[in-house]
């Protein structure tokens, strides 16, 4: 066996199922490898970013990491605005970047050669190169561990270190178990909860799942505390069935109103808030003033076996403030806004989708139906790295055949990440894509006025607008192989919308707004 060989029987041994990938001719021995493990299975992917959004829409939906394979400093420079997206949601990926085999590495001249460790330590929690094949295995086992703790770690693997002869696989490592939570730290936290302080749990992690916000939606009954998660969390099961949940505001002085009055924040696998920029004579830190901060759970440890123990020690049994269903009536037909598309989408969605969202101003009308709508899990731009959705979506496809995913993104964001419907058409995911266009920047059309940038003159409106030449988002699907149709109205969409529900396959409607 060589190294490749030995690294993809180890990876496979370990649990990793898919590879997401863009090879080049450092990781062709990776490639061929590939062939000959059953267990395991190759995607590609035509740009990096794209390879790296998928990994971690996958991650989220699997709850285990996906490789990646990129090619050398660039390629992995390439992936790293998705892979920025990826850490911050504390999602793990194991990164295979080929790099120059060690003779050839010390030629400068060489167009590729690159300062390979110091492109991927921006964004590896956990960074290695290999030093022979001989070593491969064994790094690739400690890569998977360190993934599987929520790390992105990144294996360089020299060229030569795949070629040459290796002997065996490397055993797979146990993974690591979550921090388990102090019982001392339940009694505080539930002594504080019955204090009658005005208070919010703060959830972020797995305990957005089911059984985690089951059990806060039973402490929130019994204490009187809110419930919330920040803006653009990573994962979330919500909707019908499901304990109502605060969102966290986008904008700085929407944070301020909402926690206003708070006099403790319980943090549960969450960052204490803060805003997403900066701006002129607004505060960047949202806890009120006096307002404490205390801590339940690290983003490492188990958030819903802890919460569960929590609601226990409370005696907390009643289920609390439970979504119920609506189906909102068909809006009257008319120019379609991002409202009319939220109230369509939640009359028509089944239960049990994927929403993978990176709209921006589209969001609030989309997001204020989907809080009722049938159950269904919602996976967010965590990092701001726009573009995402479409990666995302794919990956979530790929780590749940079987359930109908829903990617929503604008038009500027969607031509960040386009490579990904080639994808999805290859690989006959049931995606429908969303574009809400309306031709420009939006978001920073507001952000504009927003950070004191006053009186813009047209060069700056220009950089903010896509018109001239419009983009046809219904040729550019199509041309990925995606079956593809453009609404300009409320009955076009929902008609639209209707079908590609029923439907199975990819689909990309370009909602014009």
């Amino acid at each position: 066996m060589n190294g490749a060989e030995t690294l993809v029987h180890t990876l496979a041994d370990s649990g990793i199922e898919i590879c997401f990938g863009n090879p080049g001719t450092s990781e062709m021995h990776f490639v061929a490898a590939l062939d000959r493990e059953p267990r395991m299975r190759g995607v590609l992917c035509l740009f990096e970013g794209v390879v790296a959004g998928a990994a971690d829409g996958y991650a989220r939906m699997a709850g285990k990491p996906a490789a990646t394979l990129l090619h050398l400093g660039p390629g992995f420079a390439n992936a790293i605005a998705f892979l920025h997206n990826a850490r911050k949601a504390g999602q793990g990926i194991v990164n295979i970047v080929g790099d120059h085999a060690t003779s050839h590495s010390q030629y400068a001249q060489a167009p590729l050669t690159s300062d390979i460790m110091a492109i991927c330590g921006g964004v590896s929690d956990w960074l290695h190169q290999s030093k022979s094949a001989s070593e491969v295995a064994a790094d690739g086992a400690r890569a998977v561990q360190a993934a599987r703790r929520g790390q992105i770690a990144t294996l360089v693997l020299p060229a030569n270190c795949a070629w040459e002869e290796a002997k065996t696989p490397a055993p797979a490592l146990p993974p690591i178990a979550p921090g388990a939570v102090a019982s001392a730290t339940v009694e505080k936290i539930a002594a504080a909860l019955k204090s009658g302080k005005r208070s919010l749990l703060l959830l972020r992690g797995c305990c957005l799942e089911r059984a985690g916000l089951q059990a806060a939606g039973r402490i929130a009954a019994a204490t009187g505390a809110r419930i919330a998660h920040d803006y653009f969390t990573p994962r979330i099961t919500r909707g019908a069935g499901m304990p109502a949940i605060e969102r966290i505001p986008y904008f700085s002085e929407q944070i301020v109103e909402s926690m206003a009055g708070l006099e403790q924040i319980v943090l549960v696998g969450a960052p204490p808030p803060v805003t997403f920029f900066a701006y002129p004579d607004k505060p960047s830190w949202v806890t009120p003033k006096g307002c404490d901060l205390l801590t339940l759970a690290a983003p490492e440890d188990d958030g819903t076996a802890v919460l569960i123990a929590l609601a226990d020690a409370l005696d907390a049994r009643a289920p609390g403030n439970i979504v119920q269903l609506v189906r909102p009536d068909m809006p009257a037909n008319g120019a379609l806004t991002s409202d009319a598309m939220g109230a369509i989408i939640a009359a028509l969605m089944p239960e049990d989708v994927i929403w993978s969202d990176d709209s921006l101003t589209a969001g609030p009308g989309l997001q204020k139906h989907l809080v009722c709508a049938p159950r269904h899990d919602a996976i967010f731009l965590t990092g701001g790295a726009i573009g995402d959705a479409k990666p995302m979506a794919m990956g979530a496809a790929i780590a749940c055949p079987g359930r109908k995913v829903i990617a929503v993104t604008g038009d500027g964001a969607a031509m960040y990440s386009l490579p990904t419907l080639w994808s999805m058409a290859r690989e006959k995911l049931d995606v429908v894509t969303i574009v809400c266009a309306n031709r420009s920047y939006n978001i920073l059309n507001i952000e504009l006025g927003r950070v004191g940038a006053i009186n813009p003159g047209p060069k700056t409106l220009s950089m903010l607008d896509l018109h001239n030449p419009v983009l046809d988002f219904v040729k550019i699907a199509q041309g990925h192989g995606v079956n593809a149709m453009r609404a300009e109205t409320t009955d076009q969409f929902a008609t639209l919308f209707a079908e590609a529900m029923r439907t199975p396959g990819p689909h990309l409607i370009e909602a014009v707004l």
